[in-house]
């Protein structure tokens, strides 16, 4: 077993962690119960690559998540920054501070009709007497209302989350109380990592994670890197790199369709244009692979999802069953030469996938991620187009249809069904995805495939983004059925698809950042150059950054004119 550590900064970030655990937290609830489908009892995918196991005080066992998240003070709605299954032991506080003191005090915030159903669940003793017709038709009562609920009512990602956090894992920036509307650009978190005990305290939360973990095969790192985040997450990475120079990071920079919103004023104009070079330029700088994350309008993905794009809680949800797509050949069984399982295939760690796309003949780091959700099915009158042509971009800004003879992919396949809701084998997938290529005009240089009969579970918290055509296992329907959206009370489950690829599609979302960078920030009285210098950018800076635009773009097309004219 080879451990992965998560680390989740700033608010969307959170958001999509928060449905990524809730994935995680489902699997492992199906794997225990004896009444679910045999398809999630699957012992060749390792839960203890992504989780720690621990105990209390008290002596009670726990199974928590490997995880570092920080958001603003705050920002945890109901819960508690010890999080839920330790407790909090008081200490006597030191004080050093003689000056004036301004306090912050908010009502505690009441927990949701979810929070509440999850509470009562955990108090609830087995000897009770049930009346199990009774208790069912309550339950389906209550859990319409809890849809209803959260389809409404989601403010904080907290209010969804149904798992329990170690309390290292939950780190609010302490001070820090700041409207996200505010806190908008690269500049305005450029002191915030290193201000007070902030950095060491945030590096401490980590190393108490990595340094449990007996063969650690990398960091998967989710930031919002819409506004002051993104300086928080540079200075951090740097400060990892400098630490865990072996550990593979693996970034994925996420942002949510709010923050496309038309600027009202030239200022704001350059002001967003600069931050997105910048900080595409200083994360890229301390990782080993970047995958940027965010449509303005994910709800033109797919003629088969109802996403309300005004709503976190429901993009997120989607980038989050992308990203739990991409981890599962992470914790799969590896397999000898010899060897075949029945149950997965394609097992990869994240080195080895950070290896394929950036290490091949030319070094690009940075991958474009494509999802199919839910994936189509692979056999039978409903497959309308190939596995591949189903594939929607969830990053932004890159060019359709390119012909690349040089990418390379990395695809997750699990679920995957046959027409009507039948499962498909390892090796019917596998034929299928190849088949594909066939009658392509191009294909890529190299594709790799992983595979896993188990599906994307769909617990109770995930939202009804699902359109009236998605069935109960998420099969295509032929005739639509009542009702516009539909959520986890009548869809349990979807195969999925998902893939990673190294292409010269990403250059338009390069090139655009490498030009605003010398036109707002490096040529001479640029309008965006006193700005920059508030940032804490001299021009000496500004054009390194551009200097690493260049090598990154011409690893991707050594003729570009972008390259050539920064050398």
């Amino acid at each position: 077993m080879k451990e992965i550590v998560t680390v989740q900064l700033g608010g969307f970030a959170n958001f999509i962690g928060s449905h990524f655990w809730n994935f995680q937290d489902e699997l492992l609830g199906l794997a225990g119960d004896p009444h679910a489908d045999p398809v999630y009892k699957n012992k060749s995918l390792d839960m203890d690559v992504f989780y720690r196991a621990g105990e209390t005080p008290q002596g009670i066992l726990t199974y928590t998540p490997r995880l570092v998240l920080v958001d603003f003070q705050g920002s945890l709605g109901s819960l508690s920054s010890g999080g839920s299954l330790y407790s909090e032991i008081p200490s006597d506080p030191v004080v050093t501070w003689t000056g004036s003191v301004s306090r912050h005090v908010s009502e505690p915030r009441k927990k949701n009709l979810f929070l509440q159903s999850l509470y009562e669940e955990e108090q609830e003793t087995p000897s009770m007497p049930r009346n199990d017709e009774d208790d069912e038709h309550q339950s389906e009562m209550q859990d319409k209302d809890i849809v209803e609920c959260l389809e409404n009512n989601v403010q904080y990602w907290t209010d969804f989350s149904k798992v329990h956090y170690h309390p290292r894992s939950l780190y609010e920036l302490n001070g820090l109380w700041m409207d996200v509307q505010e806190f908008n650009n690269y500049g305005i978190g450029r002191n915030v990592f290193s201000e007070g005990s902030r950095g060491e305290e945030m590096n401490e939360q980590l190393r108490f994670f990595m340094e449990e973990c007996d063969h650690i095969q990398g960091i998967q790192f989710i930031v919002d890197d819409s506004g002051g985040f993104s300086s928080v997450a540079s200075d951090f990475l740097e400060n990892i790199a400098d630490e865990y120079t072996r550990t593979p990071v693996l970034l994925y920079a996420a942002r949510g369709p709010g923050t496309y919103m038309n600027n009202t004023s030239r200022k704001e104009s350059i002001s967003r244009a600069l931050h997105d070079a910048v900080s595409f330029s200083r994360l890229s700088s301390f990782c080993n692979l970047i995958v940027p994350v965010g449509l303005p309008f994910l709800s033109q993905m797919s003629n088969f999802l109802c996403i309300d794009d005004s709503k976190p809680y429901h993009c997120s949800a989607v980038y989050a069953a992308a990203l739990h797509s991409m981890s599962l050949p992470f914790r799969m069984e590896q397999l000898g030469p010899s060897e075949i399982l029945d149950d997965v295939s394609g097992a990869v760690d994240v080195n080895g996938v950070i290896q394929m796309l950036a290490g091949q003949a030319r070094e690009n780091m940075v991958a474009i991620l494509d999802a199919a959700m839910p994936a189509p099915p692979l056999t039978g009158e409903q497959k309308k187009q190939s596995l591949q042509k189903s594939l929607r971009s969830l990053t932004p800004e890159v060019a359709e249809d390119v012909e690349d003879v040089q990418a390379v992919e990395h695809l997750t396949i699990h679920g995957a069904l046959r027409s009507g809701a039948s499962r498909t084998t390892i090796s019917e997938v596998q034929v299928s995805f190849y088949a594909g290529y066939q009658n392509s005009s191009t294909r890529p240089r190299f594709s790799h495939i992983s595979v896993a009969h188990c599906p994307l579970p769909i617990p109770l918290p995930f939202p009804s983004i699902f359109g009236n055509l998605v069935g109960q296992h998420g099969e295509l329907l032929g005739n639509p059925v009542t009702g516009s959206r539909r959520g986890s009370l009548d869809v349990h489950s979807i195969p999925m698809a998902a893939r990673l690829r190294s292409s010269t599609a990403i250059l338009p979302y390069i090139e655009k950042r490498s030009v605003n960078l010398r036109r707002f920030g490096i040529d001479r009285g640029t309008s965006g150059s006193e700005l920059a210098r508030s940032w804490g950018f001299g021009k000496d800076e500004l054009e390194d950054m551009g200097e690493g635009y260049s090598k990154i773009i011409t690893a991707l097309d050594p003729h570009s004119a972008v390259s050539s004219d920064s050398e």
